[in-house]
């Protein structure tokens, strides 16, 4: 049998191969090789759309996300740098063709300037007329997109008009939208409204009228699921010394609830979930989520923050940068099992 002659260059790319190999192998959650459809993952923060989706079937072709501390924790966990800015044109120009879903979960900005100037068709100036530049270009099978509860009602109504308008009118897709609670919709503990905008092109997608949003399924997850185990660092306990200690002591009473400090009072959430994490949480001011535990009263972890937004904390890798930033991205996130069920029933008829 004729030996195969070994080259110096083949062996170099060999060992790139392995290397670049072994450095996969250690990203949490890898692109899969095998997949049903792909999507792009726009304003994509710290991912939650793209585990959700990547747990179906999905594979991700793009992503992009502004924000440098949420970059880091994204190519932590996925082994890939989010592109830039996409108000940019450069980076919308990088978005390949032929995906089929486009996800986004976007910032909110006020609508009402371009509405009062220049009518209801025109979104110039806000990152909605962002989304739709690209849903125009690219036509994607489904749009799935997600906001605060409050977008239905912003500015008296007319910010949601918009969409609706620029997706159905506009752009021809039929829309589907309804405010649904982490609590009643993903088995998650924590009280979370927010509106889901699901979207289709008809000439692609025909039975697009068989979509139907998941149904509430019971709670069965209780807040102590998601709480870490024993005693956690001394930095986010109150010690007796801290000017609201005795508040916090008449106030905490109960191990099964979190509680938040608003300004210079403590409420307690009687409902036995966590209370809807937001981004300026463990930052001071108000909103900030405490609990009692066997050791004292103290701040939910970052860790803890990220579970309660249903993110896999097993796998799921927090980079070394400063727990304010961590409490930002975690609510600013998805809560990513409601996203899974969402993405399911959009599955469903593609």
């Amino acid at each position: 049998m004729a030996s195969k002659k070994i080259h110096k260059g083949d062996l170099e790319m060999n060992n790139t191969a392995r290397f670049l190999q072994s450095q996969i192998s250690k990203i949490p959650f890898p692109t899969p090789e095998n997949h049903t459809f792909q999507f792009i993952d726009l304003f994509a923060g710290v991912g939650g759309f793209r585990l959700a989706m990547q747990s179906v079937g999905g594979r991700c072709v793009y992503s992009s996300e502004w924000n440098k501390d949420a970059q880091q924790t994204y190519y932590t966990n996925f082994g890939e740098l989010p592109f830039g800015d996409i108000t940019k044109d450069e980076t919308k120009d990088s978005i390949p063709q032929g995906f089929d879903v486009l996800c986004a979960g976007f910032p909110c900005q006020a609508f009402s300037i371009a509405g009062h100037r220049k009518g209801f068709s025109d979104t110039r100036g806000t990152l909605f007329f962002d989304i739709e530049q690209i849903i125009e270009k690219h036509r994607p099978k489904a749009v799935f997109l997600e906001n605060v509860k409050n977008l239905v009602s912003h500015d008296k109504g007319k910010t949601f008009k918009v969409i609706l308008e620029i997706l159905y009118e506009k752009l021809g897709y039929t829309v589907f939208y309804q405010v649904l609670n982490s609590m009643t919709h993903a088995n998650i503990p924590q009280n979370r409204e927010r509106i889901f905008i699901v979207a289709f092109d008809p000439k692609q997608v025909p039975n697009y009228e068989n979509f139907v949003f998941p149904e509430s399924i019971p709670l069965t997850h209780s807040i102590q699921d998601f709480l870490g185990k024993g005693k956690q660092e001394d930095k986010y306990y109150y010690t007796k010394a801290h000017k609201y200690y005795q508040e916090l002591e008449k106030a905490m009473t109960n191990k099964n609830n979190v509680y938040q400090w608003r300004r210079v009072y403590v409420r307690e959430n009687k409902s036995n979930v966590c209370p809807t994490l937001t981004a300026n949480m463990g930052t001071g001011g108000h909103n900030v989520p405490l609990i009692i535990d066997d050791f004292g009263f103290r701040k939910l972890t970052p860790k803890e923050c990220f579970a309660f937004q249903g993110y896999p904390m097993e796998r799921y890798v927090l980079p070394d940068i400063a727990n304010g930033k961590l409490y930002m991205q975690a609510g600013n996130s998805v809560t990513v099992p409601l996203i899974e069920r969402i993405s399911n029933q959009i599955l469903k008829v593609l």
